[in-house]
């Protein structure tokens, strides 16, 4: 039986080393190993061999199966490292490239009409103003004149933080008005500021995200009244929507933190399933605005025997959506490449009254 021993271990040896990928391998440990196999079938021929045969040949056939195994384990870790090695030099990239074409990227219709608005408010002499998302109570609410009963401070309508012990708890601010606050405590009259940035609300809907964007306006000195504030909205809403003589209403309304209050209109048409700004006996409601109530000027810091001013404030979401048909507003925070490549815009021009908003 020795000679059948040594005959079987030169052919699966000579196998093993031939075998050219994993499944070959498997077909050579299969028939030396398994159930059928060469050399189970001598193990299988022990118990007709005396009692010594049987102890030299079990010990010899015990060597044989640990040495295919191992031969087998060898062949297959050489393999699989082959293969590696094939599939790393397939699929190498060089990262010194330059980025293809299709990957450049897009100004996001926020950014773009953030930019809109700053670019018209800042040619009337206006200037940038930021303030933190997380704001005390007191600068989002109780300094603008809004009572502790109004339902905006109901924590169904509003995000509100974890307080310190002892603490009020802090809000994620709901507008950007309290940016004007901190910018009269920390300034003198005469004011001129706009505030663009995040808000915050609990509403969700096609009209309605809970994180959108609003940009306020905030003009204080000794002279500036109502008139003033028609005008700077009327500039505003030709210069943004690109139409002159945009018919235009002004609605009494009420704000907690302006007196007398006043929302705004503008005519439009919706012929057709399509908005046109300045056409048609429609009317859109585009924003808020008023004169500053005397309560928001002292909070602030400001005698209101002495100064005046108005205030305005709009969705930057929703006029993006009027000015570039944008149907779901939900749509602008999906993240979506497809939704970015058709609404977004070429990076690097910025807008510019004299160059041109939207090129």
């Amino acid at each position: 039986m020795q000679n059948q021993i040594d005959s079987i271990k030169d052919d699966v040896l000579a196998r093993i080393a031939a075998a050219g990928d994993p499944r070959a391998l498997d077909e050579v440990r299969v028939e030396a190993l398994g159930k059928k196999g060469a050399i189970t079938g001598l193990m299988k021929q022990l118990g007709g061999l005396s009692p010594e045969e049987r102890r030299e040949t079990g010990a010899a056939l015990n060597l044989l199966k640990d040495e295919v195994a191992a031969a087998i384990d060898a062949r297959k870790a050489l393999l699989e490292r082959a293969a590696l090695d094939a599939r790393l030099a397939a699929e190498r990239i060089d990262v010194t490239l330059p980025p293809r074409p299709e990957a450049a990227g897009s100004v996001h219709p926020v950014s773009q009409v953030t930019d809109e608005v700053i670019a018209i408010f800042c040619e009337m002499g206006f200037a940038v103003a930021e303030g933190p998302d997380i704001e005390d109570d007191w600068y989002n609410f109780g300094a603008l004149n809004i009572p502790e009963e109004h339902p905006a401070r109901q924590d169904h309508d509003t995000f509100y933080l974890p307080a310190e012990e002892g603490e009020r708890r802090p809000v994620l601010r709901t507008h950007t008005s309290p940016v004007q606050i901190r910018h009269m405590q920390a300034s003198t009259p005469p004011l001129r500021i706009i505030a663009p940035g995040r808000t915050y609300r609990s509403d969700s809907d096609v009209t309605h995200t809970p994180m959108f964007h609003q940009v306020e306006g905030l003009v204080i000195d000794e002279t500036t009244h109502l008139g003033h504030l028609k005008g700077c909205l009327r500039d505003f809403v030709e210069a943004f929507f690109q139409v002159d003589n945009v018919p235009m209403r002004f609605r009494p309304s009420y704000f907690p933190f302006t007196a007398p209050s006043m929302e705004v209109d503008i005519g439009c048409s919706f012929k057709g399933g399509e908005l046109k700004i300045g056409e048609g006996d429609d009317w859109l409601e585009i924003l808020g605005s008023g004169m500053v109530h005397p309560n928001v000027l002292r909070a602030g810091g400001i005698d209101p025997d002495r100064y005046q001013g108005f205030a305005f404030g709009m969705g930057i979401d929703r006029i993006a959506m009027l000015k570039y048909g944008i149907p779901d507003l939900r749509a602008f925070f999906d993240a979506d490449l497809r939704w970015l490549r058709h609404y977004g815009f070429r990076a690097l021009d910025l807008p510019t009254l004299y160059g041109g908003l939207a090129r």
